[in-house]
């Protein structure tokens, strides 16, 4: 028999597997109305174990204030409730993805610079 055939078939597990610490959003009702909810605050209440490991919003049970959430991800569920409640909610973007947007927003600006002064060349000549 082929050693292929032999050999046991191994599903596929991502090398960079991102584990998000939970945060339920009935939880949030501790804070005040119209507080900005972040890492700090969210470990003062000692809701995260850590302010340097990413965190998730996730549905379970209702917010009745309205508040503004910063988290790294959020439910598709709990945005909406936030939303409805009157909050607003602000995504953040890890360090790298950060500077990979801004060298995409730096390159687009380039692009846009040339195509300015090719244009003014133009009509010069």
């Amino acid at each position: 028999m082929a050693l292929i055939r032999r050999i046991p078939k191994v599903g596929f597990k991502p090398r960079t597997q991102i584990i998000h610490q939970v945060v339920k959003l009935d939880a949030l009702n501790k804070f005040d109305a119209n507080t900005v909810v972040d890492a700090d605050n969210l470990k003062t209440a000692q809701l995260i174990s850590s302010r340097r490991r990413s965190y998730k919003i996730l549905l379970h049970g209702d917010i009745n204030k309205p508040l503004i959430v910063k988290a790294y991800a959020f439910s598709a569920g709990a945005a909406e409730k936030i939303k409805k409640a009157g909050g607003s909610i602000e995504i953040i973007v890890p360090g790298k993805q950060l500077e990979i947007l801004e060298m995409q927003q730096k390159k687009k600006d380039v692009k846009l610079a040339r195509k300015a002064i090719n244009a003014k060349n133009k009509k010069k000549a």
